[in-house]
């Protein structure tokens, strides 16, 4: 048996996953900033999810308590603790030229009760970081941690503007970033040049994965092409599918042996055959199988 618990969503970046606490009978609505307790110590965040009631078994246990509403202090030590970051930026990147490490550094945080110092970096393979480790300790004299980011995390925290002009979906509204593969433009029938299906980060762009639902549940209402479908003037085999418009183009030979290609509306046509033969779904294996290798 599960108990119903009221729970409420807090964020401690933009754009950043969503956690939930008790909201410890306090009266919180979204954009209130409030303190609570993590495994990393005490935070600072913003509610994004006012007060709900969810199953305990919706969560994951044990489900901490917001300590407090912030106060005046709180908001200025947040501000005291973005002026230490830079500084603390500025001097990470001294040390790391003094190291002659090669790590790009991206940011830095310092958490809400100044106990620990982070620093992001990317690089390209495994970095000896422990000497560069002692010096900011023996600077900052704080615990240090230095935590290597994918660049796809590297973007997220950088932001930009993506090739359609808005800024990037990652550092804007997507709390988690969802797996994406290159089956995804295939199937969306895009072209499968990477310079045109990847993101400012290298890697495939989230927003492949924003419609792959709607060209999934098309593609198993349409034909396949090259199969046989019934017309309303009579049957023709399928020359290209489209899925957006879920519209496909049909070749109809006549009597007279002329070819004409006419389109039609997904709604307008039957399938011939329902039959998917066994060497027809070991080429489907195949091709899932070769496609995979790409993703990776």
């Amino acid at each position: 048996m599960f108990f119903i618990l009221t729970v409420v969503g807090v964020r401690f970046k933009k754009a950043g996953k969503i956690y939930y606490f008790d909201p410890n009978d306090l009266d919180l609505k979204p954009t209130d900033h409030v303190i609570v307790e993590t495994v990393r110590g005490i935070e600072y965040g913003e509610v994004v999810v006012a007060p709900k009631q969810v199953s305990e078994e919706d969560i994951v246990s044990p489900l901490k308590k917001v300590i407090r509403k912030a106060t005046e202090e709180d908001e200025q030590k947040v501000k005291e603790n973005k002026q230490k970051e830079k500084e603390a930026f500025e001097i990470c990147l001294r040390e790391i030229a003094k190291h002659n490490l090669p790590m790009k550094l991206i940011d830095v945080e310092y958490t809400f009760d100044n106990n620990k110092v982070i620093f992001y970096f990317t690089a390209d393979g495994r970095v000896d970081f422990r000497e560069l480790v002692k010096d900011l300790a023996a600077i900052f004299r704080t615990r240090i941690e230095l935590r290597q980011i994918g660049v796809r995390d590297e973007a997220k925290m950088i932001g930009g503007l993506g090739c359609c002009g808005r800024g990037l979906c990652c550092c804007t509204f997507l709390g988690d970033f969802e797996p994406v593969s290159i089956r995804m433009a295939k199937e969306q029938n895009l072209s499968l040049n990477p310079a045109k299906i990847s993101g400012v980060c290298g890697r495939l762009m989230c927003c492949l994965n924003f419609e792959q639902e709607f060209y999934e549940e098309v593609s198993r209402r349409a034909p396949k092409v090259n199969k046989e479908v019934l017309t309303p003037d009579g049957t023709g085999t399928v020359v290209e599918i489209n899925a957006l418009f879920e519209k496909v183009k049909v070749k109809l030979v006549q009597n007279d042996g002329t070819v004409e290609i006419k389109e039609y509306s997904l709604n307008d046509i039957e399938h011939c055959n329902e039959q998917v033969s066994a060497d027809e779904e070991d080429s489907i294996e195949v091709d899932e199988e070769m496609l995979s290798l790409m993703d990776e």
